[in-house]
């Protein structure tokens, strides 16, 4: 994991990581000096761009490279090359059948050039949980749009709680093995909870308090009772008609 400081990029705290994982956006060579700057590798989805990369001792664009490329195989990995950016920077390049338009094949770009072709595929495979995760955060579980507040401290305080509850469904799926997608099981849990609005959840928190109130000495009684009627008394008109028709048990 890695955070963006004044144009600069460096490891979060505490936060140790092997690759830095990005798509066609920030894929490009000044974002991977930084990233190689701290000792930290990449890995990234290539877009077709005007770039050129140095093979053989020549200079070629993506579409160029394909030639030096066997695309006869039946699998989804076609093969790979060993060239440098512009600034000189070792990357291997990994070409992968693309699934939704089978006259193209997508470009995967790592620094760490021994990996093998497979892993870089599977490494930048791990991008997909990660835009699973903030899909789910952002459509069901409210990130950002939950509440709007101009304090640091609450912003981090929702991003926590949502992340938390994004934690609980992870769990749940993978402690009992569940097909089923995120959204899925949101849902399934939205059913079980019932709703309750404000009004029946004060009653029913005073009901339980005036309930146990019976298990205590006469003398405290007498002190909550007088001590919970001053405190209706000075509330709005909502709270007094709310709590207006205690049952005092005797």
């Amino acid at each position: 994991m890695m955070h963006k400081t004044d144009a600069t990029i460096q490891p979060a705290a505490g936060i140790k990581a092997d690759y830095a994982l990005m798509d066609t956006w920030f894929t490009t060579e000044p974002m991977l000096k930084e990233i190689l700057k701290t000792g930290t590798g990449a890995v990234g989805m290539l877009k077709q761009l005007k770039q050129r990369y140095t093979y053989c001792g020549r200079q070629h664009t993506l579409p160029q490279l394909k030639k030096f490329i066997d695309f006869s195989s039946v699998g989804n990995i076609f093969g790979s090359l060993v060239a440098t950016t512009k600034t000189r920077i070792p990357v291997k390049i990994v070409f992968v059948r693309n699934r939704s338009k089978k006259s193209e094949c997508l470009y995967i770009l790592s620094t760490d050039i021994a990996l093998e072709d497979a892993e870089i595929v599977r490494i930048y495979r791990n991008r997909w949980s990660i835009e699973c995760f903030f899909k789910v955060s952002k459509s069901f579980l409210k990130l950002g749009t939950e509440f709007q507040s101009h304090n640091y401290g609450a912003m981090v305080s929702h991003t926590a709680i949502v992340f938390t509850r994004y934690i609980i469904l992870e769990w749940v799926r993978r402690n009992q093995n569940d097909q089923k997608t995120y959204g899925e099981l949101f849902f399934m849990f939205c059913e079980e909870i019932q709703d309750m609005d404000l009004t029946n959840a004060l009653q029913g928190l005073m009901a339980l308090f005036v309930a146990h109130m019976s298990t205590l000495s006469s003398d405290i009684t007498s002190v909550l009772k007088s001590k919970v009627t001053e405190w209706i008394a000075s509330q709005v008109a909502f709270i007094q008609a709310l709590f207006g028709n205690i049952c005092w048990e005797s």
